[in-house]
């Protein structure tokens, strides 16, 4: 299947400190589009892969499951290792999940963890019912586009496929058992307002992870996908301070117009 207008991946080749950007569940790229672009114009060189069986329809996403998804960020962590002589990771929602596990099995490799919104568990009666349901039914209601500034829409699937759904499942607990393994530096900003991924998910993370230098920011104004959303400004602000305090010296001062194109890069 081609990919929907506006899921393609995203690329750009900038100086010695990489970032890599992991979108969320039945999402896409074009939901971090923004923060990528934003990274690149300080010269950072960014990464934002489109997961597979997303950006698509949904039905793609059936035959996929989590050991695929993390697969992908893995591959591109490496390729930006082979680049940078300083890697972050970054996701939103369960993208910071993925980002989370990156950080507990690469260690010293990476050099810092920015979360949005980050997902840990599946939430409501219904994922308990999931190892049967989803041999009943083949999708349920979408997630996307809990944002609160009129006008602006999320590019994901209206319906979230089970058979995937449950696979998450089973992820969020993995990454969980893993979240002590998490050392470095921690930006975590998340939204009271999230009608998708409660506060009780980043109150986790923040009590299970290993890290010392922490940082917790509240996005007063925004939901769910915060960063398409009013306090986007402020989440992409405070990733390029933290980037710089943690890797000085290697962070430019934006250029006008730069990295607002980036490349299409393989998803």
């Amino acid at each position: 299947m081609p990919v929907l207008p506006g899921a393609e991946p995203f690329r750009h080749e900038g100086g010695d400190v990489g970032v890599l950007l992991c979108h969320g569940f039945t999402g896409s790229p074009q939901s971090l589009r923004p923060w990528a672009q934003h990274l690149a114009g300080h010269g950072l060189t960014v990464s934002l892969p489109l997961l597979p069986g997303h950006g698509t329809r949904w039905q793609d996403m059936q035959v996929t499951g989590w050991p695929d998804w993390y697969a992908e960020v893995d591959r591109a962590l490496h390729a930006l290792r082979e680049r940078c002589a300083r890697v972050f990771v970054a996701g939103l929602s369960m993208g910071g999940a993925l980002a989370l596990r990156l950080a507990a099995r690469h260690g010293d490799a990476i050099s810092g963890v920015l979360v949005v919104n980050p997902a840990n568990r599946m939430h409501g009666v219904a994922q308990h019912a999931l190892p049967v349901l989803r041999h009943l039914v083949p999708a349920t209601r979408g997630i996307a586009s809990d944002i609160a500034k009129p006008s602006v829409a999320e590019l994901g699937y209206d319906r979230v496929p089970l058979h995937a759904a449950h696979s998450l499942r089973a992820f969020f607990r993995l990454v969980d058992g893993e979240l002590p393994q998490v050392t470095q530096p921690l930006l975590l900003l998340r939204s009271p307002r999230d009608h998708v991924v409660p506060p009780a998910d980043s109150a986790r993370i923040l009590g299970r992870v290993s890290s010392t230098d922490v940082t917790e920011i509240l996005l007063e104004q925004s939901y769910h996908v915060a960063t398409l959303d009013h306090d986007a400004d402020r989440i992409f602000t405070e990733s390029v301070s933290f980037v710089a305090r943690l890797a000085p010296g290697l962070v430019q001062e934006p250029e006008p117009g730069l990295g607002k194109e980036g490349t299409a890069a393989g998803g």
